[in-house]
Order: structure tokens, then sequence, then C-alpha cells
């Protein structure tokens, strides 16, 4: 009999609290936040940016949830859920917007319909 490591959920990356990253991040799958990039996200999957979690870019992915700070454009293709501890500083694209009390969005947004004839 091995002993062999069980698989416990989905395969996501993560930038942890007192990383930092200069430059393009490209992800096939989620992406956790909880440090600091300056530079542009692209995700195939949901991107998350923690309480402690600063990015200062421009962020393209499928599902995001806002719980610390973003200073640059937002486009999801579905869901963006703003946390009371997140703040917004930039533009949003979204099917779905989530905005929790708060929370600081000072921006303009685009959603449903609208965000679709959009990138058409």
């Amino acid at each position: 009999m091995t002993n062999q490591p069980q698989q416990t959920g989905t395969l996501y990356n993560a930038l942890t609290a007192g990383s930092k990253i200069i430059g393009t991040i490209v992800a096939d799958s989620d992406f956790r936040i909880d440090g600091v990039v300056e530079g542009d996200i692209q995700s195939n999957g949901k991107v998350v940016i923690g309480e402690q979690g600063r990015i200062k870019g421009n962020i393209e992915c499928q599902n995001a949830e806002i719980l610390g700070r973003l200073e640059g454009k937002i486009e999801t293709k579905h869901t963006l859920a703003l946390r009371a501890s997140g703040n917004i500083q930039g533009d949003v694209t979204t099917q779905t917007l989530i905005v929790e009390p708060n929370a600081v969005f000072n921006g303009s947004c685009s959603m449903g319909k609208v965000a679709t004839e959009k990138k058409q």
C-alpha cells in the first residue's frame, strides 16, 4: 500500500502577503493575491484580491472578488463581487456586479448587455 497525496479541490495560484510582482501575470486557473502587483493580470479563472492585496494595473478574468485595493480597470466575463473591505479606483466591465455596504468604488461601470456589446 502506498501513500499518495489526495486532491482536495481545484488548483489555484497565490501571491502571499509580503510578496511583490512587477510585470504581467497570466494564469490558466484561479489566482489569489494577498501581496502587491504592479502590472496587469489575465486569468481564465477567478481572481481574488485579499484584504492585504494591492493591485496597480488592469485585470481580465472570468470572475473576481475584491477585498483589497485595485487601481485600474477590471473586466470580468461573469461576476465581480466588491466586498465591504474592497476598494476599486477605476472602471469596471462585468455581467453582474455585487457591492457590499462600506465598499469603495470610484469609476464607471458597464454591466450586462452593455458590457457584452462594448467588447464586440
